[in-house]
């Protein structure tokens, strides 16, 4: 009975931490808007001509995912000029890191075999 309550309390502690995971996770578990949040990580920031280039995809196709991911509070947008570029939101990149290393390492290990 002792483990089922520490149980239930870590998670209640840590129900804040588990809702933020999982809205972030639900947002990159779309193929295409794990690549633009790598890119963004990679780059700082991107606008969504440049994402449309590098992802071979149309402007308002790239325009659509980063509105989802803007909605969802992981990425957020700065106005240059008639450009806005994106960036991934400070708290979301210590979650997300840890990702991207794993894919930066599984491509060096492909590449080895």
């Amino acid at each position: 009975m002792g483990q089922i309550k520490s149980c239930r309390e870590k998670l209640k502690a840590n129900s804040k931490s588990f809702l933020q995971l999982g809205q972030i996770l639900s947002l990159a578990g779309n193929e295409v808007r794990l690549k633009i949040l790598f890119l963004l990580e990679e780059e700082n920031e991107l606008c969504p001509c440049d994402l449309s280039d590098i992802l071979g995809m149309s402007i308002p196709a790239v325009s659509q995912h980063l509105r989802k991911l803007k909605d969802g509070n992981v990425i957020e947008a700065r106005k240059e000029g008639q450009t806005i570029f994106y960036s991934l939101r400070n708290e979301h990149l210590k979650i997300l890191r840890p990702f991207f290393k794993i894919i930066n390492q599984q491509n060096l290990v492909t590449q080895t075999v």
